[in-house]
């Protein structure tokens, strides 16, 4: 598509968030007594935003004007930010991480596949040569230290060395054979050349002249013309757009930021000129607003301010207006966004800057002088500030002593600001934030975990190869009492939520709510650690692993513990993002005493997760990921202090069933006839996991298997043989799973929410029979 097809879905995109955010202002900032109703407004809210996301998302991917993408990105962050936001509402609403959203689904006329959570590529491209790097160095590391086998070279046969020999000879002998013929043609131009000169009068001379500076001239008028014409239909791009996006265009992705360099000189002499003409302008209009500050405040308090110290933001924390306390009115109210701001922000720049521009007329996708000066602009001021700042701090100090008779010097002895001084030097630093290797560089703190196995590489697996369909049967549990487990797209979407977007953004992971720790917990083969993989494979971020029997042995004792910690902690936070995943982390809060000097360690690991947990801070993008297939066996009071989000993964369902089968079968290169066959093998596996599928998939398509299948055409026996020989998940091992699940904190919420409802219907059918 064609960059004004992307200018029109951002347009298109910005509409539809206007009208949201008045929709916003109307009805989330108003109490409401009817839950349902709240229910409603925030899962139509949801799937809305979702929609705007997407195609904010494609718009800034494919757009190349610089600006337009700056102008977008803090758009498509607020949005992430907002969609957690109302996620986490829905939660506390439903006191359940899945939601029924099939029937707003229906009433807005979107598929289910609308509230598939999609992956912003700039999570990786703006980062690609850093992650490429470091992945380099990874593998260097690993096979230096024998962890990582190199692969093999294969072998040519015999035919394949043969064809290539013979065309790397056939290309030799084409470029001498066009070098032969190049020499002979240039001979016979220079003798024809000659002859023509000798035999040829001036007027006859004159007349080949003409004609061939005009047949040239002609030439490039009209391949100028196609040039311009092939622009405007937007099929090529400018010849220096050209040259700018060499590197994109090798990999396919056509978007160049182009005049880099020109930008970059154009900014300084903006900064330069808007220095020169407003500067003065700028310094006076500082001066008179804190002058007026002064006596405003003289006149309410009947004293002048204390000028703020530039830690608490100097001049520009005198202009902070200060908000009255909200008071609570009964009923449900939407909490307070730290997004909301930042959309209208956008929005309001949208319609100054971009909304009126014709966006088709501008070929060579030029920046725009006027937008750079408002960003210089904000950069003078805050230079003019600091300057200004010593003057008017020196004019408050006068004021002071010439108006009010007051003395302004040191503080006294003892005085508050010495006592805060003396009290936060005494404070002790946590253990964990501790500095414990001042004299060692991140790269070899990076080297020594590497090559202890707690640093790993990071399967390449994306999120869209977790496999499942929505479940079309699960809304008929709806008002049966029974909490919703998650199907496979639920799945996905709780680990994008909570794992992928606030890895992936700095702005969604300061501002959003904070989800420091995540625990996945299921049977066995349901693609727990593959998830894991996922993250770090559409993030870009270290893998370190801290499962009990990768940790066993390496750092003994609690002082190594420790130690260990604080390089995970250390290198996370200088190179996120990053996910430090814990395997069978129930082993670490098991509730029977250790047995063994390993047993023990692995416990005393599980009581210093907390202290790691609070030295991360909301700049800091790292994410504990557990996964478990026994969490029974855990003390589920200190497992649930660490895991702030748990996500229950049941054995797939009929249609993901169904998927899996077809994806495999195709997958390792087999085919069905029939979709007849593939219905009967998903009823059949009722109870068996992905990584159970996909191994009986394996060992029935062979090789010998795969060359015999045009004469033998595959059957589902051969399938549901294979499948007789693995142990599925039964009934009662998922029932052990629900049960415990009940006993976490959302769980118990949800048990807490039915029996009020309960109780409540109870009394209403007393009601009814008195009457």
């Amino acid at each position: 598509m064609s960059q004004a097809t992307y200018c029109k879905m951002w347009a298109d995109a910005q509409k539809d968030l206007d009208i949201l955010l008045q929709k916003e202002r109307e009805e989330f900032l108003q109490p409401e007594t009817n839950l349902g109703k709240v229910s409603k407004m925030l899962a139509t809210s949801y799937i809305q935003y979702m929609e705007i996301f997407r195609s904010l998302a494609a718009a800034y991917d494919h757009l190349i004007h610089r600006q337009k993408r700056a102008a977008i990105r803090p758009v498509l962050d607020g949005v992430m930010g907002r969609i957690l936001e109302i996620k986490m509402e829905m939660v506390k609403l439903d006191n359940s991480e899945c939601q029924y959203l099939d029937d707003i689904l229906m009433e807005l006329n979107r598929p289910l596949e609308d509230i598939e959570i999609p992956i912003p590529k700039y999570f990786i491209e703006e980062n690609l040569e850093v992650l490429q790097q470091r992945e380099k160095t990874l593998d260097e590391i690993l096979l230096n230290a024998g962890l990582l086998e190199q692969k093999p070279v294969e072998a040519m046969t015999l035919p394949e060395a043969i064809k290539l020999i013979q065309v790397a000879e056939r290309a030799r002998q084409g470029r001498s054979r066009a070098r032969f013929m190049k020499k002979i043609y240039l001979e016979e131009k220079r003798t024809t050349k000659q002859e023509e000169q000798t035999g040829r009068s001036p007027d006859d001379a004159a007349t080949c002249i003409q004609k061939v500076w005009r047949g040239y001239v002609q030439r490039k008028r009209i391949e100028k013309m196609r040039e311009e014409e092939m622009i405007f239909l937007g099929i090529t791009l400018p010849p220096h757009l050209e040259a700018a996006s060499s590197f994109q265009k090798f990999a396919g992705k056509g978007k160049a930021l182009q005049g880099d360099v020109q930008e970059r000189q154009d900014e300084v002499s903006f900064k330069d000129k808007l220095r020169e003409t407003e500067g003065l302008h700028i310094k006076e209009t500082l001066q008179d607003q804190l002058s007026q500050c002064f006596t405003e405040c003289r006149h309410i308090t009947g004293r002048f301010p204390d000028y703020p110290p530039e830690k608490a933001g100097g001049s520009k924390a005198i202009f902070s207006e200060k908000t009255p306390e909200q008071v609570e009115d009964e009923g449900w109210k939407m909490g307070p966004s730290n997004f909301l701001s930042i959309l209208e922000e956008g929005s309001s720049q949208f319609k100054v800057f971009w909304q009126n521009r014709d966006n088709e007329s501008d070929f060579l996708q030029d920046h725009d002088p006027e937008l750079i000066k408002e960003g210089k602009r904000e950069e003078v001021e805050e230079e003019i500030r600091v300057q200004v700042a010593e003057l008017m701090e020196e004019k408050l100090r006068n004021l002071k002593l010439h108006v009010d008779g007051e003395k302004v010097g040191t503080q006294k002895k003892g005085g508050k600001a010495e006592k805060a001084g003396k009290a936060s030097a005494k404070k002790k630093i946590p253990e964990m934030e501790r500095d414990l290797t001042p004299d060692r560089t991140i790269d070899s703190l990076y080297q020594e975990l590497a090559e202890g196995g707690l640093l790993i590489k990071a399967q390449a697996v994306n999120l869209s190869d977790y496999i499942g369909n929505y479940d079309c049967v699960r809304s008929s549990l709806r008002g049966t009492g029974a909490q919703p487990l998650p199907s496979a797209p639920d799945v996905r979407q709780l680990v994008a939520l909570y794992g992928i977007l606030p890895l992936g953004s700095q702005m969604v992971h300061e501002n959003a709510p904070l989800v420091k720790s995540v625990l996945l917990a299921g049977p066995a083969g349901v693609g727990k650690k593959m998830l894991v993989h996922a993250i770090c494979t559409e993030t870009g971020a270290n893998l370190f692993n801290l499962s009990p029997s990768n940790v066993a042995g390496k750092y003994p004792g609690r002082e190594g513990l420790l130690m260990m910690l604080h390089m995970v902690l250390k290198v996370g936070k200088e190179l996120q993002p990053s996910v430090v995943w814990i395997g069978d982390t129930e082993k670490m809060f098991s509730k029977a005493a250790p047995k063994g000097e390993e047993e023990a360690n692995s416990k005393r690991l599980g009581k210093m997760l907390p202290q790691f947990l609070k030295a991360l801070k909301p700049k800091d993008r790292v994410l504990l990921v557990g996964t478990t297939t026994r969490p029974f066996e855990a003390n589920i009071g200190p497992f649930c202090k660490v895991y702030q989000k748990i996500i229950l993964i049941p054995a797939p369902d009929y249609m993901s069933r169904f998927a899996l089968w077809k994806h495999f079968i195709l997958q390792n290169g087999g085919a069905f006839s029939s979709l007849e066959n593939l219905s009967c093998l998903a009823q059949v596996s009722d109870g068996f996991t992905q990584g159970q599928i996909l191994d009986v998939v394996q060992t029935v398509l062979s090789e010998l298997r795969l060359l015999q299948m045009p004469r033998k055409p595959l059957r589902t026996v051969e399938f549901a043989t294979s499948l007789a020989r693995h142990i599925p998940v039964y009934k009662e091992e998922q029932e052990t799973f629900e049960v415990w699940y009940a006993k976490t904190p959302l769980g118990r919420a949800w048990s807490t929410a039915l029996a009020e409802r309960e109780a409540e219907d109870g009394k209403v059918k007393k009601g009814k029979g008195k009457k």
